[in-house]
Formats: structure tokens, C-alpha cells, sequence
């Protein structure tokens, strides 16, 4: 029967998956995001498979493997995590992948948020009593992640190459345009100091205008005014980000939903 399992998911493993679901799981001081991919997303919806996710983020949460491939020989039961996989393709009949996991272990605060069952999930991660409020707090920010998917935590985080090759965009979109051949270079250089403050700004969690915000304050202020709250990390999985699929744009789902 073994022999059998691993002979039909060796047939699949060619098959692109991409589908799945984004799970989390909090135990604690401890929260973990998992990605498994199906090739459908008729099977991502199966009790069974979504039970077998399940089981994948409660053996991250206690065993803290250093990556996939670690993760496949640890113990789930009886019977290792690599090896319930196997079983699992053979008697699904799908091809499926354990893409990717986070675990953050916090002596703060760690929320979760899934969207649309699944098809985006984010953590986030605060230096915080570990009260409602800031759960609550932290839970309205891993909304904005999951609907606005900013790159870095704030600017102070962004890679000085991303800074210089955004730049460069700049200058030339700048001096290929007609409308700037008169403009002296100080004020070119100004006209792109401002617009990468306002990428930045858009791509920076902490900098970016809080979407349930009245009075367009950005998260920074909003975390602030809830209390004494520093957020340190967060991570975000969307299903399928980056793998050969038919697009579909959930974050713009997400914003419409809280706003």
C-alpha cells in the first residue's frame, strides 16, 4: 500500500498546484501560518484536506521545524507529516504541496486573520499585554495587511537597493517626459524626493493611511491611540502568490470589506 502511494504521487508530482489554503493557527505565545497547495480549489474545500492543514500548523507550533522539508519528517502521530502527504495525494487523486510555513514565538502578542476561507492569511505580531484590546487592535491591522499588502514595516525596513532602483524609474520616467526638458535638476530631484515619500508610504505598513480611519491617520497613529502597542512583524500569505494561476485580486475584496 506504501509502495502504491508513494508510485501515485510520484505521477503527480508534475502537476501544477496551485489552489489550496492559507491556515493559521495560534496556541499561546505562539502562531503559525501555513500554505498547502491542491491543484483544485473543489479539494482545498474537502474536510479532509483542510483537517490534514490543520494538523500541518499544530505540529509547526510544537516542533518548530527549521523548514518544509524538516517539517515532512516530523512525527504526526503515528505516522510522519511527509507521509501523511503521500496518502493524502493518492487517495485525493490531486497533486499537493506544503509550500511554505511562519511561526512567531512571542513573549507579546500574535493575532491571526484568514480571508475567504483561506485564500489569504496574515499574522502580526506586537510588543503588548496580551489583553482583548490589543488583540482587537492587532486583528484591525491584519485586516489592512490582507487588504492593502504592504512590502515592509516601515521605511526605516526598505532595502537601500529597492530605494535606488525605484528611483532610477523615476528619473527616467522624469526626463523622458517632454513636460520636464526645462525644469532645472534641483527640482527634478525634488519632484522625486516627493513621489518616492509617497511610495514609500504606500508600501509601508505602519506609514500607510489607516482604511477604517475618519480622519486619515495611518496605522502608526491608530496603533498608538489603542495604547501602549509596538508592532514588530507581520507576514502575509496569499494561495498561490507567484505560481502559474488564474489571477485573482483578493485584496481588493478585502479593502472593500472593512472599509
Amino acid at each position: 500500500m506504501r509502495e502504491k502511494g508513494l508510485a501515485t504521487a510520484a505521477k503527480k508530482a508534475g502537476r501544477i498546484a496551485s489552489e489550496g489554503i492559507v491556515k493559521a493557527y495560534i496556541d499561546g505565545n505562539v502562531g503559525v501560518l501555513v500554505e498547502v497547495n491542491s491543484e483544485t480549489d473543489f479539494v482545498a474545500k474537502n474536510d479532509e484536506f483542510q483537517e490534514f492543514v490543520t494538523d500541518i500548523a499544530k505540529t509547526v507550533v510544537k516542533e518548530n521545524p527549521a523548514d518544509v522539508e524538516a517539517l515532512k519528517e516530523m512525527k504526526c502521530g503515528v505516522t510522519t507529516i511527509g507521509e501523511m502527504l503521500t496518502a493524502k495525494i493518492a487517495k485525493i487523486g490531486e497533486n499537493m504541496n506544503i509550500r511554505r510555513f511562519a511561526r512567531i514565538e512571542t513573549t507579546g502578542a500574535v493575532v491571526e486573520y484568514i480571508h475567504a476561507a483561506g485564500k489569504i492569511g496574515v499574522l502580526v505580531e506586537a510588543e503588548a499585554e496580551n489583553n482583548d484590546a490589543v488583540k482587537e487592535c492587532l486583528r484591525n491591522v491584519a485586516m489592512q495587511v490582507a487588504a492593502l499588502n504592504p512590502k515592509y514595516l516601515s521605511s526605516d525596513d526598505i532595502p537601500q537597493d529597492y530605494k535606488d532602483h525605484e528611483k532610477e524609474i523615476l528619473i527616467a520616467q522624469l526626463k523622458n517626459d517632454p513636460k520636464n526638458a526645462s525644469k532645472p535638476d534641483n527640482i527634478i530631484e525634488k519632484m522625486i524626493t516627493g513621489r518616492l515619500a509617497k511610495e514609500f508610504k504606500e508600501v509601508c505598513l505602519l506609514e500607510q493611511e489607516y482604511v477604517k480611519a475618519e480622519n486619515k491617520e495611518n496605522v502608526a497613529k491608530y496603533v498608538a491611540s489603542v495604547g501602549d502597542i509596538k508592532i514588530k512583524q507581520f507576514v502575509r500569505f496569499e494561495t498561490g502568490e507567484g505560481l502559474e494561476k488564474k489571477e485573482e485580486n483578493f485584496a481588493d475584496e478585502v479593502a472593500s470589506m472593512i472599509k
